[in-house]
């Protein structure tokens, strides 16, 4: 179900961003013009591995139906990483993205031996809230003014997975 992101998947990377810009759109901080080409993909997947982050593709019969991406992580004494993911909205309510994250956690807990896995979502994605709530992670609260959304700092809940449970 999910991959590694591979360079040659820029392009259908950023077909499926483009094909749901309007969908991301509340979802998501403000993507500069370059974000939604292939080269604009491309330069995203180095700083990406740069910085640590592990990004995935969704598989939806070969096909790229999103992305989750592993960030964050932080060994040794912490031993801990965040979660991203979203699914291309024609393929939503299909369990993609369950799926994905149960992937992304074995992965996280197993190879990498972490401990513990954070995650956000808007305080009213409740579609998303129920994807991390199907894979065992618990609300611990509500992070103020979180992400900037559109232009405005936007209230996200909270929610961690820790190795064991």
């Amino acid at each position: 179900m999910i991959r590694p992101v591979r360079p040659e998947d820029a392009e259908e990377i950023a077909a499926l961003y483009r094909a749901n810009r309007q969908f991301l759109a509340p979802l998501e901080p403000v993507h500069p013009p370059a974000f939604f080409t292939a080269d604009g993909q491309l330069l995203r997947l180095r700083r990406q591995l740069e910085r640590d982050t592990r990004p995935f593709a969704i598989l939806d019969d070969g096909a790229i139906a999103g992305t989750i991406n592993l960030f964050g992580i932080v060994p040794e004494g912490l031993q801990s990483g965040v979660i991203g993911y979203w699914v291309d909205r024609a393929r939503n309510r299909r369990g993609l993205a369950t799926g994905a994250v149960a992937e992304v956690l074995a992965y996280a807990f197993g190879e990498l031996e972490l401990h513990r896995i954070e995650a956000a979502t808007l305080v009213d994605n409740l579609p998303s809230q129920r994807v991390l709530e199907k894979n065992r992670f618990e609300r611990i609260g509500v992070a103020r003014s979180y992400l900037r959304i559109n232009g405005a700092w936007r209230d996200f809940v909270l929610f961690q997975r820790v190795a064991g449970d």
